[in-house]
């Protein structure tokens, strides 16, 4: 029987006003965890923490209307990229500076979400396909596995039938 995986997402929002409406959405503890941080460094430092596991990881973000937060985000984005690849980024942003935000922050964002009322079924959305494809990675790399399995196993079995064929060849 296959196991549940947990994914964890992590929040960065200052003002705290979207946190819990993502806790309520992702309320379900045995396939969700959900943390929040209103501070960069705890949020980096969490994700230094949870490097070496090998679930899938979302960090959500939220910016508001100031410009220089938006230079913010961008630093806070390279750094989560740099400190862990294999995160996944969701932007909530305003929904009038949406075009705006997407000119500045463009690195490895897998989804800006405009802030409205239906921004957390978006989210919902968004975090769902990047389970998906966490787990479609997770079952790429054992398919090449088994494929590279078979290969080596036939690779042998061709040669030792070939030596076999020139040490006895009356059995052929």
């Amino acid at each position: 029987m296959a196991k549940t995986k947990i994914t964890h997402l992590f929040c960065f929002d200052d003002h705290r006003t979207f946190s819990e409406d993502i806790r309520k959405r992702f309320s379900d503890i045995s396939k969700y965890k959900v943390l929040s941080f209103s501070l960069q460094q705890e949020l980096l430092k969490h994700l230094e923490e949870e490097k070496e596991h090998g679930f899938c990881k979302v960090a959500i973000l939220s910016l508001h209307e100031t410009k220089e937060q938006y230079e913010m985000a961008d630093h806070l984005t390279r750094e989560i990229k740099k400190t862990d690849p294999g995160t996944g980024l969701i932007l909530l942003c305003p929904g009038d500076k949406t075009d705006e935000i997407k000119k500045v922050v463009k690195f490895n964002i897998d989804s800006y979400i405009p802030r409205n009322d239906n921004a957390i079924l978006r989210t919902h959305n968004a975090v769902k396909k990047l389970i998906s494809e966490h787990n479609l990675e997770i079952f790429r790399k054992r398919r090449n596995f088994s494929l590279y399995f078979l290969l080596a196993f036939l690779l042998l079995s061709a040669i030792l039938i070939l030596v076999a064929r020139l040490k006895m060849p009356i059995y052929f």
